[in-house]
């Protein structure tokens, strides 16, 4: 047998990386050869993260209809982006494979879910429990999607000890042991604005890193706690904002003339030289 020439180095072997194309042609059925290996070492863009349960709740109705696969067209229009935002998206996940069939439903719902962490179970508490803790409280979405409310604290005594979507509300003074007892991932705050820091320095202080808040006011925490912000009065506000200019027209609101500024304000006018 005729050994390799002394001085040659055995060549390295070719490897095919599959590339997500922008052609609406290009759609591919998720392949679970394709699966990366390493998923720490793959950085996944935030915009993409905040559309991946977009495309999920798309994937799951195509589910529940029995639809086996579909085009990268067809889930861009139900979750609302464009088709080629959809692939590039769908690539940081691994998700290629052949043209012209489709991403694999069930199998794309797998891989999302497992990106988004919810192929396992989620403890949360919720604290303050009005009327938008009780609605919370009730929600169904939660635990089928792998949210398990295990804890609903108040400070009034009146709603302590009630019973709400089966669950016994806490006094607030069992915060930390709440969190303690059921290994409580992530704390829902639906107080006051006032009392809001301080519940979110306890559930930090009790090692809780994630915080959906919804509380009208900015919580102010340490790196590595990771906060969401809910408030629908904001969003009221961003469609009034829509409203009122579809109302007035392409030019909106006329500009603001001497005298029509509030009473008890004082309006300023700044000069720009040209």
């Amino acid at each position: 047998m005729r050994g390799r020439p002394p001085g040659r180095a055995k060549p390295e072997p070719r490897v095919r990386v599959p590339v997500p194309s922008d052609e609406p042609e290009e759609q591919a059925v998720t392949s679970r050869q394709n699966r990366p290996r390493d998923r720490a070492g793959r950085g996944i863009p935030e915009a993409t993260v905040a559309r991946l349960p977009v495309y999920l709740r798309a994937l799951t109705a195509l589910q529940e209809r029995a639809v086996a696969t579909v085009s990268s067209e067809e889930l861009a229009a139900a979750a609302g982006v464009n088709s080629a935002k959809l692939r590039k998206d769908l690539s940081h996940l691994g998700s290629y494979g052949t043209r012209g069939v489709g991403y694999e439903v069930e199998y794309l719902v797998y891989q999302i879910s497992r990106e988004l962490g919810l192929t396992q179970d989620w403890v949360v508490a919720i604290i303050g429990v009005g009327n938008l803790g009780r609605a919370l409280a009730g929600y169904g979405g939660f635990a089928s999607r792998g949210f398990r409310v295990a804890g609903l604290l108040d400070a009034d005594e009146s709603i302590v000890g009630q019973e709400i979507s089966g669950m016994t509300v806490e006094h607030i003074d069992r915060l930390e042991d709440i969190i303690a007892d059921h290994g409580v991932s992530i704390a829902v705050i639906a107080t006051p604005a006032g009392a809001a820091q301080g519940v979110c320095d306890r559930v930090v202080a009790a090692g809780v890193t994630s915080v959906l808040n919804f509380a009208p006011v900015v919580l102010s925490v340490p790196e590595g706690v990771d906060v969401r912000k809910v408030d629908l009065s904001i969003e009221l506000q961003i469609l009034a904002f829509h409203e009122q200019r579809k109302a007035g027209g392409p030019d909106g609101l006329a500009p603001l003339q001497e005298g029509d500024a509030p009473p008890g304000t004082t309006q300023y006018v700044e000069t720009v030289e040209a």
